[in-house]
């Protein structure tokens, strides 16, 4: 179901996939993440999603004109999990809030992996 946001001149309906790759896009820009995370069902095995594939790590919620955002991610090796959660927590809200005029009621970090960056 698509977010909706209302103005003076209308509706404007905004696409749950656009809304899944704005977060993406902004998590991706937080210090010490490596990627987002896709997880196959199956085996329970998380793959590192490529930058077009971003809104595969996210899962949108829209309840009464609020949005609320899972993202799964992979993070840096060696870097303080609550502190890049919190920062990508901030960004992603943030840009979602100022992108679409829409109320982020709720983002959600889910730390999938970590890897090691050369």
């Amino acid at each position: 179901m698509p977010a909706r946001a209302k103005n003076d001149y209308g509706y404007i309906d905004i696409d749950d996939n656009v809304i899944a790759t704005i977060a993406g896009l902004s998590a991706m820009e937080s210090y010490g993440i490596v990627g987002m995370a896709s997880k196959k069902a199956k085996d329970g095995f998380f793959e590192l999603l490529k930058r077009e594939n971003l809104s595969k790590g996210v899962k949108i919620y829209i309840e009464n004109d609020e949005i609320t955002i899972d993202l799964h991610v992979i993070l840096q090796y060696g870097m303080r999990i609550s502190v890049v959660a919190e920062n990508i927590i901030e960004k992603v809200k943030f840009n979602l809030e100022n992108l679409t005029g829409m109320k982020v009621k709720q983002v959600n970090v889910y730390v999938q992996g970590i890897r090691v960056e050369k």
